[in-house]
């Protein structure tokens, strides 16, 4: 399930009571919300009463499910205090309820409350694996194979429109391999698991899923796990490196347990500078350097390390796969950092997007868009004509970039340096893409989402008949 990406998490942290659990209390609190014109509120609290009266009465139709939409419906409009109330509610009655554990993770992710949102996460996917949403006006049905313990899915809530495609969600790692033989029939399958580093642990289990579809679904598989295993941060620099007018920053993945030196009295063995010194000098990798968890998107602990001290303290604070990139100031003669993002469907790039920042690490949110019209009219420009913004040979480049990624979803963030080669950021199959408000004032990217969209539709309308 996902929430309006428009509505920012609310944290749970400061809820309100808990609601009651005697019906006529519901029935109070529903007469109190129409006395304040709270329609919605009251209705919401006429059903927990009627739910409540249900169970109370041993009812042979005694079920949550209306009362698990009220909660559904304050959670998509972004109300995450309300709906994790509701949630907790329709749980007290049936604490088997997968939908409102997997929500109230999302809930308590989106608070920053990791260790309750882990919890119900893996509550949720011990009782269901399978997640079915059907679709109004039915094409087809996709299998979208998705991991559950990680982030690391591409965000496919566009590129499936829900009216026309019914999206059967598989929590792949949390399932057993005889589950694949149980699974609702499908017409597609779309390897959701984008992040290779989330990906690889699975490796084993989607091949055991991937030789039961050949000898029994034969369905269409899009992103097979080869080609997400290609798109490793690290391997980046091999895949394109060659490629004409591309530049890839150099890149190494490193374990920070290996640098540490013999046990000391603190709890975690210091860093050995020296050690670095050696891996860099080795890997010819200068600094300054880009230091970023494995498994991360979005700039989630990115950080640069200027020098060898600042480098061995980042990785004394972290545990895990680390990557190491050389940082490349792409500044450009105005005094600002641009990340254009194109989107690769089928292996042709379409336009998403132009971020324009004052600082190295940009991103669309803080780069502050919406707040100049100058940035975005700048982006229109990319948006409307990328080979007249970019320059043939960068497009060029893009394209030769989208058939060696030979992904059907995937994307490219990059900039373009001052002799018109592009310069990659990074390239998977992990890349964001969706509609923003009609009326807001980055409407204008919604006739480019829906290019993709359509690209994508025209993609999976292609594989089917085949």
């Amino acid at each position: 399930m996902t929430r309006d990406p428009h509505h920012s998490a609310a944290s749970p942290a400061d809820t309100l009571p808990a609601f009651p659990l005697d019906p006529a209390q519901h029935r109070a609190l529903a007469e109190a919300k129409r006395a304040t014109g709270d329609e919605l509120g009251a209705l919401a609290h006429l059903i927990a009463a009627h739910t409540l009266d249900a169970y109370a009465s041993r009812a042979a139709e005694a079920s949550v499910s209306n009362l698990c939409d009220v909660a559904t419906g304050y959670f998509m409009k972004g109300d995450h205090v309300i709906a994790a109330n509701w949630y907790q509610l329709v749980l007290t009655l049936d604490p088997d309820v997968a939908i409102a554990c997997q929500n109230l993770a999302a809930i308590y992710a989106g608070a920053g409350r990791h260790a309750e949102a882990n919890a119900y996460r893996e509550r949720a996917y011990r009782i269901q694996r399978v997640f079915v949403e059907q679709a109004p006006s039915q094409v087809r049905r996709v299998l979208v194979l998705c991991a559950a313990r990680a982030s690391g899915n591409v965000p496919f809530d566009a590129l499936l429109p829900g009216a026309v495609n019914c999206r059967i969600k598989y929590a792949i790692d949390y399932a057993a391999d005889t589950e694949d033989t149980q699974l609702p029939p499908f017409d597609l399958v779309f390897n959701a698991i984008g992040e290779p580093d989330v990906a690889a642990p699975l490796a084993g289990r989607l091949d055991r899923f991937l030789s039961h579809l050949a000898s029994h679904e034969a369905r269409p598989l899009l992103n097979p796990p080869d080609g997400i295993e290609r798109t490793a941060r690290d391997r980046i620099p091999q895949l394109l490196g060659d490629l004409l007018d591309v530049q890839v920053a150099r890149c190494i993945g490193v374990d920070s347990e290996r640098f540490s030196s013999a046990a000391s009295a603190a709890s975690v063995a210091p860093i050995v500078p020296a050690a670095l010194a050696t891996l860099l000098a080795d890997s010819a990798l200068p600094l300054p350097v880009l230091v970023r968890p494995a498994a991360t998107h979005g700039g989630e602990g990115l950080v640069l390390c200027d020098n060898l001290a600042a480098l061995a303290t980042t990785l004394h604070e972290r545990q895990g796969r680390q990557y190491l990139t050389a940082f490349r100031d792409t500044r450009g003669a105005d005094g600002y950092y641009r990340k254009y993002r194109m989107i690769f469907v089928d292996r042709e790039p379409f336009p998403y997007h132009l971020a324009i920042s004052r600082q190295w690490m940009v991103h669309y949110f803080s780069a502050e868009m919406e707040g100049h019209a100058w940035k975005l009219d700048e982006e229109r420009r990319f948006l409307e004509n990328p080979a007249a913004a970019l320059g043939e040979r960068a497009l060029q480049a893009i394209a030769a970039i989208g058939r060696r990624l030979d992904l059907d979803y995937g994307g490219i963030d990059f900039t373009v340096l001052p002799d018109r080669q592009v310069f990659v950021f990074e390239a998977n199959a992990t890349m964001l893409a969706h509609y923003e408000r009609s009326s807001g004032t980055l409407a204008h990217k919604n006739p480019f989402v829906q290019q993709i969209v359509d690209a994508f539709e025209r993609l999976m309308t292609r594989r089917t008949a085949a």
